[in-house]
């Protein structure tokens, strides 16, 4: 513990990370409510508690436990998991652009799971299992394409190729997954435009245990690891000149982003800007200490991504709007917004 630690200024700081982070619970928890009644079937809070502890009709537990409850848990999930990923992604840049989304790391995950359920469109628990893996596998490669073409010997991890060599990389991705729908079947196509907008398409117990192992193991490893972020923060010399190993961190925190954005995309589809637009926010609300800003990331995007899901849902029922347009619809300008506040 720092003399730091005790400072007015640090306990003032910390009080108010922690009202940041309660406040952020309590409205997941009201958007937990709402999204449970968001459909044809409507559920008062006394139902729902009683339909909780097994006390609902047959009728009232078909549409909590398996419909609604495991799509709220993976919007969640998954919504925790990008924001992190971004955030850790941002910090190792120091690209406040940075977002596995714009840097083509959801596009390679994507890519991938799509080849996989076109060629075994069966859903097997096995095959289900098996879709974060492969997820992350193509993410891995793609993030060290790009950061093969981003670093510079002498000058490191430059954040503005970062960005460039990432957005081209999505692109190409994107261009050669558009040639290959055209070899799929009317089904298999269908599959692959819901992904691409990013609809919430895992949305059973099955995809719930695939993608909770990743997010218990990689998520308390990277907020054990926020003290780590915050030296890389201090620029490279620095950090090797307190002793930390750079490139070892960096590696594996990369690992790790990389991980938590690859399991997602298997069952969330193409859901860009989280990763962007959570840990901005946060920042703005309680600093740039990692302790406090990647647990209030996670918040965030569990928010952002469940919010978005069951607008989806709820607006032109009772088809309903892909998670992934509705958070674009909010992105897209803010990633504009950054972009020409970065250039200024």
């Amino acid at each position: 513990m720092e003399l730091s630690d005790f400072s007015p200024a640090e306990t003032k700081r910390r009080k108010r990370s922690i009202t940041t982070l309660s406040v952020f619970l309590v409205l997941i928890v009201v958007a937990f409510i709402i999204s449970v009644n968001t459909g044809h079937i409507r559920l008062t809070p006394i139902e729902l508690i009683r339909t909780l502890f097994g006390a609902g009709t047959d009728k009232q537990e078909l549409v909590l436990f398996d419909f609604r409850l495991p799509r709220i848990i993976i919007s969640v999930l998954v919504g925790a998991a990008l924001a992190v990923s971004g955030c850790v992604m941002q910090g190792l840049s120091r690209n406040a652009l940075a977002d596995p989304g714009i840097l083509g790391i959801n596009a390679g995950a994507g890519l991938v799971v799509m080849l996989y359920v076109a060629l075994l469109p069966t859903q097997t628990v096995s095959s289900v299992l098996l879709l974060p893996v492969l997820a992350w596998l193509g993410a891995g490669l793609t993030a060290a394409l790009i950061y093969v073409l981003s670093f510079k010997k002498g000058e490191g991890l430059l954040p503005t190729r970062l960005l460039l060599t990432g957005i081209a990389v999505a692109a190409g991705i994107s261009a050669f997954t558009i040639v290959l729908t055209l070899r799929l079947s009317p089904e298999q196509y269908q599959f692959v435009a819901t992904w691409m907008a990013g609809s919430i398409w895992g949305s059973n117990w099955k995809f719930v245990a695939a993608l909770l192992p990743f997010i218990v193991i990689l998520l308390p490893f990277v907020c054990y690891k926020a003290r780590v972020l915050n030296i890389l923060n201090l620029g490279d010399r620095m950090a090797v000149g307190l002793g930390t190993s750079v490139e070892k961190e960096r590696l594996v925190l990369l690992a790790a982003a990389v991980g938590l954005a690859g399991s997602s995309v298997s069952v969330s589809g193409g859901i860009g800007f989280v990763g962007l637009i959570a840990p901005h926010l946060v920042r703005r609300l309680i600093g740039p200490q990692h302790q406090f800003l990647l647990p209030g990331s996670a918040l965030a995007g569990a928010l952002l991504v469940l919010v978005a899901d069951t607008i989806g849902r709820w607006i032109i029922q009772p088809s309903e709007i892909p998670a992934g347009i509705v958070v674009a619809v909010i992105g897209a300008p803010y990633f504009l917004y950054l972009l020409a506040r970065s250039k200024a």
